[in-house]
C-alpha cells in the first residue's frame, strides 16, 4: 500500500466498542512517558497474542467511544510507539482525540469504513482528503482542518510550537 503525504496506512487491528485507557496502557506504566518503553506494555490486558498482532499494524479500528476512561496521554502515545499511525473508530472520547492530535496520532470518526474493515486487513488513511480506503471501497469523513494538519505533519503540538518558536527566533 502506497502512503503520500497526508496519509497513513497498513495493516488493520480490530477491537470493538469502549476501549478504555486502562486497557490501552495500564496505569502501572504511566511512570514512562517513552512512546517505545509504553508500547512494550500497549493492550497488556488482552494478552500477548493481541500485542503481537498490535506491532505488526499500522492501523488500529475501533467501534464507539474508543479511548474512553481516564484521560492519559500515554495511551496515545504507546500506539505510536507500537508503529501505529493511525486509529479509525466509530467514536472517540473526546480526550483521547485531542490527546491523539496532539502527539501526532491520525485519529478519524468514519463508521462506515469501520464497518468495511477487516482485521489484517489494509488501509489507507487520508486526513487531508477526509478518506479511508479498504479495498476498493473508499469511504469520506471530515477532513481535518489545515490547523491540526499542520501539527500532525509536525509530529505534534509540543514539535509544532517548537519551530514556530524557531521560525520566530530567525525571523
Amino acid at each position: 500500500m502506497t502512503v503520500s503525504a497526508g496519509a497513513v496506512g497498513g495493516r488493520a487491528i480490530v477491537f470493538g466498542d469502549d476501549v478504555n485507557t486502562d486497557v490501552i496502557i495500564p496505569g502501572r506504566y504511566l511512570v514512562s512517558i517513552d512512546p517505545a518503553e509504553l508500547a512494550e506494555h500497549a493492550f497488556e490486558p488482552l494478552g500477548p497474542e493481541v500485542q503481537a498482532r498490535l506491532r505488526e499494524s499500522a492501523v488500529v479500528v475501533a467501534g464507539r467511544n474508543f479511548g474512553c476512561g481516564s484521560a492519559r496521554e500515554q495511551a496515545s502515545t504507546c500506539l505510536i510507539g507500537a508503529g501505529i499511525g493511525a486509529v479509525v473508530a466509530r467514536s472517540f472520547s473526546r480526550v483521547f482525540f485531542r490527546n491523539a492530535i496532539n502527539t501526532g496520532l491520525v485519529a478519524v470518526e468514519c463508521p462506515d469504513a469501520v464497518d468495511a474493515i477487516e482485521d489484517g486487513g489494509e488501509v489507507l488513511v487520508d486526513y487531508t482528503a477526509g478518506t479511508v480506503t479498504v479495498g476498493s471501497g473508499t469511504f469520506a469523513f471530515a477532513p481535518y482542518p489545515p490547523g491540526l494538519q499542520v501539527i500532525l505533519e509536525a509530529g505534534g503540538l509540543i514539535p509544532y510550537l517548537m519551530s514556530q518558536a524557531e521560525a520566530g527566533r530567525r525571523g
